[in-house]
């Protein structure tokens, strides 16, 4: 049984909830203490200011990227690729739960808070670099099944993009179309890259499974 949660944490994870559904702005601080079930003085105790709250909140999605939203991927798919496809899927399925209220809550700040409080912008980045970092692994693994000019890390940004840009549309319009779509774009663009590379064409393998066959080695 995992032990029970301090109040510095209580806050923080009321605050993170809020902040990415509400924003942080319309956020104020009586309602995180409430949402923490916590006296407004004790969140004091620990964050004098809104802004050291906000930048706890930032670390706090930096350590949860791995253990909530990328283990459970990578323990389950092989394939690197795969990978990254069900990662974009699982933003698709946040959106949907939540009828389109949740978004990427490190875009949702970006978009926010980069001029207003350009403290905070550090640890904004921090987030997406590690986000990047992970993707752009991914396309290591595959570099064999990829054209030797690809550049891992350029395709990495160009997922980011697509996936931010993507949940943008699809909170803006109510609907999946413009998602699909751009997922749909950037899965022909990858399956372009990998075809240039491959001696063979043939379906995209199961997301659970590693593929070796119809490489070419690299001279």
């Amino acid at each position: 049984m995992p032990p029970a949660k301090g109040t510095r944490d209580k806050i923080v994870d009321a605050a993170m909830e809020l902040f990415a559904f509400h924003g942080y702005g319309p956020t104020g601080l009586s309602e995180i203490a409430r949402k923490a079930r916590v006296q407004q003085g004790s969140l004091y105790h620990f964050f004098p200011t809104k802004e050291e709250l906000l930048a706890a909140v930032l670390e706090r999605r930096k350590t949860l990227l791995w253990p909530e939203v990328l283990q459970p991927i990578w323990d389950t798919i092989d394939d690197p690729i795969e990978r990254i496809f069900k990662l974009l899927d699982q933003y698709r399925m946040m959106l949907q739960v939540t009828e389109f209220s949740h978004g990427c809550p490190i875009g949702n700040l970006a978009i926010e808070l980069t001029e207003s409080h350009p403290n905070s912008r550090r640890l904004i980045a921090e987030n997406f670099t590690n986000w990047l970092r992970a993707v752009e692994q991914c396309f290591h693994e595959a570099s064999r099944r990829l054209p030797v000019d690809a550049d891992a890390r350029r395709l990495a940004i160009f997922v980011l993009t697509t996936m931010e840009g993507a949940v943008m549309l699809a909170r803006t319009y109510r609907d999946f179309r413009a998602y699909d779509a751009a997922v749909a774009s950037l899965r022909e663009y990858i399956d372009a890259l990998v075809e240039r590379e491959t001696d063979w064409s043939a379906s995209r393998p199961p997301a659970s499974v590693k593929t070796t066959r119809g490489r070419r080695r690299r001279q």
